[in-house]
């Protein structure tokens, strides 16, 4: 489904906050009701939101509809990897999250990568569910459940067909 005026785009300077504020409440509906402890605290995720932000900036692709932020997604600096994609709850549906990945995995194909793979929290099922839509398939869960640390994830991997040709700006 194609939303009318989606843009995908570079992250710019100015919208930091406004990224930091999107992904918390993201992760305050989808993500806070599995977690327990200090992981669940919104101080401290706030705080790691904004970290976040602020050390991937240059990695940050943001989906915009009429210059308002409402979703985004960041790629690790050395691997083929998402450690990030967040779309506001009140726009989550409608294909902004689709389109940032697919994005990020054309990215990862000119770059010559053979897959991408992401980690969800397993007892996410609807994000475990829109990602096997997306083409990913189950790798290994990660971490195992105990008193200490009752959060266990999912590794997912998606095969890409990666650019082999060189890239060039020349015109000929």
């Amino acid at each position: 489904m194609s939303l009318p005026g989606l843009t995908i785009r570079r992250a710019q300077a100015s919208e930091a906050a406004r990224l930091t504020e999107l992904a918390f409440e993201a992760w305050d509906r989808d993500l806070r009701p599995y977690l327990t402890g200090a992981a669940a605290s919104p101080d401290n995720e706030r705080r790691r939101l904004a970290s976040v932000v602020h050390d991937l900036f240059d990695r940050i692709i943001v989906a915009d509809i009429g210059g308002l932020s409402v979703g985004w997604c960041a790629r690790a600096r050395s691997r083929a990897y998402v450690p990030f994609l967040f779309v506001a709850p009140d726009m989550q549906s409608r294909g902004i999250g689709k389109a940032l990945l697919r994005r990020m995995e054309t990215l990862f194909e000119l770059e010559g990568a053979e897959s991408v793979q992401l980690d969800t929290l397993s007892d996410n099922v609807r994000a475990v569910r829109f990602y096997q839509h997306q083409g990913y398939q189950i790798l290994a869960l990660r971490g195992q459940a105990s008193d200490h640390d009752p959060h266990v994830s999912i590794r997912l991997e998606k095969r890409l067909s990666p650019w082999r040709a060189p890239l060039n700006d020349d015109e000929e």
